[in-house]
């Protein structure tokens, strides 16, 4: 009886936010090894097809780094990388091209296999994202700098409650395709929607004053704090874009930002539905 008294108290916890974010647009990045691992994705998943039956409008926007670095490493090619970016060129865009794609189709297999609805957009093919030439110290070959977002594709499949699951490249103005970072087109795209939340999934606590203490943990922070915190070199690593990606969707008026460990139990649901969450917020 007891166990069943705590489960009550735990819906009814969650009750204002569910009334709170009802019919309102969560954008959820999730990527790097933790998306590879079946166990942690299958969670990651049912957390993402329970807010679509709970009237919520997730959008999930996936990288799948590590599964093109296994791709070119085992074709004998190497990986180079500029300041977290990886030099495309023809055959990188290839391999990018496939892999994403894979993982999208499983994705979006699975959220069927869940009993929720889901529709796979392809940045590039659906136009959902326009890019350019990103400009950097070296030339990155493919790579493309975000320069607007069409949501026409991703509306139509939040009004038939449809969960949007995108792939991040671009097309570009000169036809070419571009590969994007997907932490920066997740951005965008909660800033085009004008999201109600910004949600980064990763394999770390959140963000941390020192990286080896866990009791260092910031559970919250404000756009200023978080760039002191860049620009102090506290947040370091894949943790930098991450960081700026919460940094500019918060300035392009998006509500509310949060990192947190996608191999926390639920800790999708628990840091949206719950009073004290489990990740860091970076906020207004």
């Amino acid at each position: 009886m007891e166990e069943a008294i705590k489960k009550a108290e735990v819906l009814v916890e969650a009750l204002p936010y569910i009334k709170k974010f009802h019919k309102k647009v969560i954008v959820i990045k999730y990527g790097g090894s933790i998306l590879g691992d079946d166990k942690i994705r299958k969670a990651i998943l049912e957390d993402i097809v329970f807010l679509n039956f709970m009237g919520l409008r997730p959008v999930l926007v996936h990288g799948g780094g590590p599964n093109i670095s296994d791709r070119m490493r085992t074709s004998g090619k190497k990986a180079e990388f500029v300041d977290g970016m990886r030099v495309t060129d023809e055959e990188t865009l290839k391999v990018v091209g496939e892999e994403l794609l894979k993982l999208n189709n499983t994705i979006v297999e699975e959220i069927s296999e869940l009993g929720a609805k889901a529709v796979a957009l392809n940045g590039k093919d659906d136009k959902v994202i326009q890019a350019e030439k990103k400009k950097a110290k070296i030339d990155l070959g493919l790579v493309g700098h975000i320069v607007g977002i069409n949501t026409d594709p991703i509306l139509e499949a939040l009004r038939y409650d449809k969960i949007a699951v995108i792939l991040p490249m671009g097309r570009g103005t000169d036809r070419k395709t571009y590969n994007v970072n997907a932490d920066e087109a997740a951005a965008n795209i909660a800033v085009a929607l004008k999201a109600e939340k910004l949600v980064m999934l990763t394999n770390v606590l959140g963000i941390m004053r020192r990286a080896d203490d866990p009791h260092s943990f910031i559970s919250t922070l404000t756009i200023e704090e978080a760039e002191g915190l860049i620009n102090e070199n506290v947040v370091q690593q894949g943790m930098i874009p991450k960081a700026k990606a919460c940094i500019e969707a918060l300035k392009g008026d998006v509500k509310k930002t949060h990192m947190i460990d996608a191999r926390i139990s639920h800790g999708l649901l628990l840091e949206i539905f719950t009073n004290e969450g489990v990740g860091t917020e970076i906020v207004k």
